[in-house]
């Protein structure tokens, strides 16, 4: 089993950044990917980007390339999701994600078997 815990969230205004956090404990040597993805309301859950554990990727969705950047500190077992240049449409609960499967990218909801709880950001224009 792993755990994931996100921090970082919060509101800022159009234009502006944040940094996200997400902290794997227990069976964390078993992971292969890992991913953060976003849910709006009324809109269903997508991927934003994922890093591969054993060092693919990274890999971003359209809307965030060139504004977002996932990175992964190994010896802390932490990812973080730097967010630069945010727009209101970037407003969403923002969750981690975890696979142990192999042959998968984590950028696809089957490919995730561990989530964390989420974080909100808000993004005000």
């Amino acid at each position: 089993q792993v755990r994931l815990v996100e921090s970082g969230g919060g509101s800022v205004q159009a234009g502006g950044s944040l940094r996200l956090s997400c902290a794997a404990s227990g069976n964390t040597d078993s992971n292969t990917c890992m991913a953060w993805f976003r849910q709006a309301p009324a809109k269903e859950r997508e991927w934003v980007a994922s890093i591969d554990t054993r060092g693919g990727g990274p890999y971003y969705a359209d809307s965030v390339k060139g504004r977002f950047t996932i990175s992964q500190d190994k010896a802390k077992n932490t990812v973080h999701l730097q967010m630069n240049s945010l727009k209101p449409e970037d407003t969403a609960m923002y969750a981690c994600a975890a696979s142990d499967y192999f042959g998968v990218s984590c950028s696809h909801l089957p490919d995730i078997n561990y989530w964390g709880q989420g974080t909100q950001v808000t993004v005000s224009s």
